[in-house]
């Protein structure tokens, strides 16, 4: 992508005024996205995101400037820019560069330049169609498609030459069910790191009716009572919780500036003996997944939480000096124009022993939260509030009617230590998790748990 000369001399002029460390991220991303209402195509767009990201360390702090011009003399004058906000007397070289040699985990069958978007706008129609067609209350359906073939150089002043290819697709659909008062949503999607061949053989008309039926079940369900009772939660989209609310906690982001509820209590209990938490980039074509992240290491499977007790952190390298420990291969970035820090890949609660129906018949009173949707969560306090996608009343043991308008509130670290069941099923699913250095992909899943009390927000 650039010349090892090039690159050489970016990272000696970061480092003239005493830097310890210079890294440098080059980017060439190829992106498709379609997004159609109704049926018909919205927007359609292809584009070619390109640029350099340089970061300079000076001791537990970091300097970082970005770019969309690499020519030599801007690449030069990014460098002495970004250096001139260190002035130490020490001066660091670079090293030789040494190719970091790996065979891609994720193979890719069908490029995605090799693909019609005629081909595509049929994929999209396709699930659109199964959802309006589910039941005459729909009235609108929503759907899109992304693909992205991202080519990035990482290079450091300790010698690391990386280059990585990572090809990835999505494809969701939201629909919308609607009386003469209310309007409900449900939505349904797939996304890998493969290529088009993800697409071969997949009933996407029933992706359509799996999102149509959340809607219109919701919008003929009563309101949820609200109150402290016993609480399912489903698997795959339930693994949000643990994402969102233990997950972030768990990332050195939040964790080095003792700005989580986990600093501190490696080795301690802080979750039910049944709760096995994992963060896995090494899955093979899982939309999370990755062969190196934004540093230059290694994917890796980190266990989080074993039979309960806590131990590791996600960390990458600038926030494991602050730490004194050891990266985790866990950086990330959405682009060139973001710093990395460690964040998650794909996270999940690991399969039990419990049957499904062993936790619904313990359950006098209680609701089952089938799918889960957004919510808001404090890293440092590990207070939530998420809302229920889809969920059913539990009575006498036994699944009854569907209720609307749930909302599950409380701490992360609580619930996990109010665990009773782990299902024996885990299933994940697709998503895009923000936070400080942007939005990257990201995998949550877990079976179904179930939590002895939770806060549940409703209504009735």
């Amino acid at each position: 992508m650039l010349e090892k000369s090039l690159v050489h001399d970016t990272l000696t002029a970061a480092l003239a005024t005493g830097g310890d460390f210079a890294e440098l991220f080059v980017e060439d991303n190829k992106r498709n996205n379609i997004s159609m209402v109704n049926g018909v195509v919205e927007r359609s767009q292809s584009g070619i995101d390109y640029g350099a990201g340089l970061r300079i360390f000076n001791g537990f702090n970091a300097v970082y400037a970005y770019t969309n011009d690499t020519s030599r003399e801007n690449l030069l004058k990014m460098a002495k820019e970004a250096a001139a906000a260190i002035k130490k007397d020490k001066i660091n070289g670079v090293k030789e560069f040494t190719a970091l040699n790996f065979d891609n985990a994720h193979p890719v069958k069908v490029p995605f330049n090799t693909v019609e978007k005629k081909r595509i706008v049929t994929l999209v129609k396709e699930a659109s169609s199964g959802a309006m067609d589910y039941d005459a209350l729909i009235t609108q359906t929503t759907g899109t498609y992304l693909d992205t073939t991202q080519d990035v150089l990482i290079a450091n002043s300790e010698g690391l030459w990386a280059e990585d290819r990572r090809t990835r697709t999505r494809l969701q659909i939201q629909a919308v069910a609607s009386s003469a008062t209310e309007k409900q949503s449900g939505g349904k999607g797939l996304g890998m790191i493969k290529g088009f061949e993800l697409y071969d053989g997949v009933d996407l008309k029933k992706i359509g009716r799996e999102a149509a039926e959340t809607a219109v079940t919701m919008l003929k369900a009563d309101l949820c009572p609200g109150g402290k009772m016993p609480v399912i939660i489903g698997d795959a989209f339930g693994g949000v919780i643990f994402h969102e609310a233990c997950g972030h906690s768990l990332e050195a982001t939040s964790v080095a500036r003792n700005a989580s509820v986990f600093c501190g209590k490696l080795g301690q209990k802080v979750a039910s003996d049944k709760v096995t938490a994992i963060d896995d980039g090494t899955m093979i074509s899982e939309w999370g997944s990755i062969n190196i992240d934004d540093e230059g290491s290694f994917a890796r499977k980190n266990v989080l939480i074993e039979n309960g007790i806590l131990k590791t952190y996600l960390i990458d390298r600038l926030n494991g000096l602050r730490m004194g420990m050891a990266t985790t291969g866990s950086c990330r970035r959405e682009s060139y124009r973001f710093a990395p820090t460690s964040r998650m890949t794909n996270t999940y609660i690991a399969a039990g022993n419990d049957e499904f129906e062993d936790m619904v018949s313990s359950i006098d009173l209680g609701i089952y939260c089938k799918k889960m949707g957004g919510g808001s969560v404090n890293p440092g306090t590990g207070e939530f509030n998420f809302a229920v996608t889809e969920s059913w009343m539990i009575r006498g043991g036994k699944i009854a009617e569907p209720v609307r308008g749930a909302t599950l509130i409380g701490k992360g670290h609580e619930i996990l230590l109010g665990v009773t069941h782990v299902g024996k099923h885990m299933t994940q699913d697709n998503g895009m998790c923000g936070s400080i250095s942007g939005s990257v992909p990201a995998n949550c899943g877990q079976p179904h748990i179930c939590v002895d009390e939770i806060l549940v927000g409703g209504r009735k």
